[in-house]
């Protein structure tokens, strides 16, 4: 294929984790970033809209240019310079997956613009995303859309990252409770164990592996499913109010989960409806589908 002169693309934020899959389970969520990217002569010039407006870089140190340069480095045929807009809805620092969108977008821009197949280079790009992730779920929900199971493999030189997509049932209606405050992903890592008891390990590796079956064939189980004790406890000081209502929504039967790192709370509904007594203080209740289709491209 002839490489184009701009390329648009819609990106799905994501919610990761979902309980007690630590790094390695997503899912999309119909919540979306536009990007759109032209060839030019040279520079880079870049425009923010929305989410992130006047608060992050608008030149090569921008998110979505870093990752465009990263996918170059590996297809090649970067151009002389890039024109980009960015029209953000998914919220930043808060739990919804919005570096990896940014990242998805970038990777997927290079390889288009390249004149690449994008069904050919998809595991390109998850290399890409992923390895400036550090880990898989939320890049790999990004890109392909859906529930997904995420892992890693150890090569001779560096990770190697692998994704499968399935099928969500559609009886599950996600309720994002987006906080009102800010989380970062690196110090909410930092309140982690380096070991954690041995029952607890095998009491997550359980859920975890309800929890695929849950989200494709039996929502029923979600409860159980969305369980955790790997990483939640511990991330606990670091947003407490969001630990609250998960705890709150549980107790009413709703299968929640904080949202990725946090603070913001994933409901797993039948109605994209929440408990009306709960106290939202603080939060926004968005009643979310789940996204299908994962990024999309159109070519200009």
């Amino acid at each position: 294929m002839g490489r184009p002169g701009e390329v648009r693309i819609r990106v799905p934020g994501s919610s990761a984790n979902l309980g007690p899959g630590f790094d390695s389970l997503g899912l999309a969520l119909g919540l979306y970033d536009d990007v759109e990217v032209s060839v030019t002569t040279g520079g880079v010039e870049v425009a923010v809209e929305g989410e992130g407006a006047g608060q992050v870089p608008c030149d090569e140190a921008h998110l979505v240019v870093r990752a465009m340069r990263t996918a170059w480095n590996i297809v090649g045929d970067a151009p002389p310079g890039i024109r980009m807009r960015c029209r953000n809805a998914i919220p930043h620092s808060r739990g919804l997956g919005s570096s990896a969108a940014a990242a998805v977008a970038g990777a997927v821009a290079a390889v288009v613009l390249s004149g690449r197949d994008l069904e050919l280079e998809r595991d390109t790009v998850l290399q890409v995303t992923a390895g400036m992730e550090g880990h898989a779920d939320n890049a790999a929900a990004s890109l392909l859309g859906g529930f997904v199971v995420a892992w890693e493999t150890a090569g001779n030189t560096s990770e190697r990252f692998h994704a499968v997509r399935l099928e969500t049932h559609p009886g599950i209606r996600p309720v994002v409770l987006v906080a009102g405050t800010e989380s970062s992903t690196s110090a909410t890592r930092g309140l982690l164990p380096d070991r954690v008891p041995l029952q607890d390990a095998a009491f997550t590796g359980s859920r975890s592996a309800l929890a695929v079956l849950a989200f494709t064939q039996r929502p029923d189980l979600l409860l159980p499913a969305t369980e955790d004790r790997l990483h939640q406890g511990y991330r606990r000081p670091a947003y407490p109010e969001s630990a609250d209502l998960v705890d709150a929504l549980r107790a009413r039967g709703v299968p929640a989960a904080i949202s990725g790192a946090g603070p913001s709370v994933l409901a797993l509904t039948t109605d994209g409806t929440v408990p009306g007594d709960l106290d939202l203080h603080g939060f926004t209740a968005v009643a979310l589908p789940v996204d299908t289709d994962g990024a999309r491209v159109e070519v200009g």
